[in-house]
């Protein structure tokens, strides 16, 4: 077993973890690409990494058994999967498939 300053780290634990990053990461994503733009942007990593950040977070919720953040991230899922269906329905429009 690890321990690090006394919490114990197993596998669940970095899985809630990494889905914590991915949250973090987008927001950071977002907030660069819009200072390059100047401008507000969201650049479809933003959805990528909301979706992994979801998944993580809804994985880690089930294996804790808390309710509240399995609905949350459940919800989550759902408006992420859809943005992305939206963004690759039009570039498949756009193409003519």
């Amino acid at each position: 077993m690890i321990f690090f300053y006394g919490i114990q780290i197993n596998i669940w634990l970095v899985i809630g973890f990494l889905g914590q990053s991915c949250f973090f990461l987008r927001f950071l994503i977002q907030w660069i690409v819009s200072e390059k733009r100047k401008k507000s942007t969201i650049p479809v990593v933003f959805w990528y990494l909301s979706f992994a950040g979801a998944f993580s977070v809804l994985v880690y919720a089930i294996y804790r058994k808390d309710p509240v953040f399995i609905v949350g991230q459940s919800m989550g899922l759902m408006v992420y999967s859809r943005n992305l269906w939206f963004i690759y329905s039009r570039k498949r429009a756009a193409v003519g498939g």
